[in-house]
């Protein structure tokens, strides 16, 4: 969960959730409160809040915060222990927002920060290279294959291509790990059909001779001369399926990652001479 700031001539000039802050949600009613030094307005409390339950504050916690230097800080640049928060006041009663950027040395509304799991989840996937499928394809790209044929399709296997791949992310108290792996991948081949695989495929063999893939194959019915560019444009999409546990506690989740690699192959018809 993200805060959208709009788009004022006031919240163009700071720093937002979508231009560089990681922000964890902080929802408080009523008063604002907390504050001793504030944005544009004044007083961190500001007049926002008032104590009044008419309204609903959001707080986001600038992660990271702006330099000490920063002219956000006003001047003198930062004082020890003062963060900024962006505040969201919602007016319950008219629907309108009020949003500006706040500075103070306590968490707003007398609490701690309340941080969102799946944020850091997030942050913990960034730090993961999730690539997608290292293709292997019979015939190989370059190469002719046979109507009728076998097909194998597959990828080679590894953290970054299949999984496991993991990682771990902390913002304030909350530490999370990661793990994600390869679900399943979906080949386009080209002729309009398409193959699921939940498992990586397996790779061919000479051995193998005219056997069919155990797990992960296909068969061409038409040369590749019969499609526009002369040859079948092969498409294997991964969804990695990502699993994340909160350290220490019970709280966990799931996340989805899509990536796509392509090849393109040359299928023919056998000749028979008479």
């Amino acid at each position: 969960m993200s805060l959208a700031l709009p788009v004022t001539a006031e919240a163009e000039e700071k720093p937002t959730c979508e231009t560089g802050f990681i922000c964890p949600i902080v929802t408080v009613p009523g008063d604002p409160g907390g504050g001793t030094e504030g944005g544009d307005a004044g007083g961190g409390g500001g007049d926002t809040g008032g104590g009044n339950s008419r309204y609903t504050c959001t707080y986001t916690l600038g992660d990271p915060q702006p330099g000490d230097d920063s002219a956000l800080w006003g001047p003198g640049g930062r004082k020890p222990g003062v963060s900024m928060y962006i505040q969201d006041c919602l007016d319950n009663a008219t629907g309108m927002h009020d949003i500006k950027n706040i500075f103070t040395d306590a968490p707003p509304g007398g609490g701690g920060p309340v941080i969102d799991p799946a944020t850091v989840a997030r942050h913990a996937v960034d730090k993961m290279r999730l690539r997608p499928p290292a293709i292997g394809i019979t015939p190989k790209p370059g190469g002719t294959g046979v109507v009728g044929m076998p097909v194998y399709m597959w990828t080679e296997t590894g953290p970054e291509t299949y999984g496991p791949n993991v990682a771990s992310a902390s913002v304030g108290p909350v530490s999370v790990t990661a793990t994600a792996r390869v679900s399943k991948i979906v080949w386009s081949m080209g002729d309009g059909k398409t193959v699921t695989c939940t498992t990586a495929g397996t790779p061919y063999k000479p051995e193998y001779g005219k056997k069919s893939s155990p797990d992960c194959g296909h068969h061409y019915d038409k040369p590749s001369s019969t499609t526009g560019s002369g040859t079948y444009h092969v498409t294997a999409t991964s969804t990695w399926s990502i699993d994340w546990q909160v350290t220490g506690g019970a709280q966990g989740g799931q996340l989805t990652e899509i990536r796509t690699s392509a090849v393109d192959i040359n299928v023919a018809e056998v000749q028979v001479l008479n």
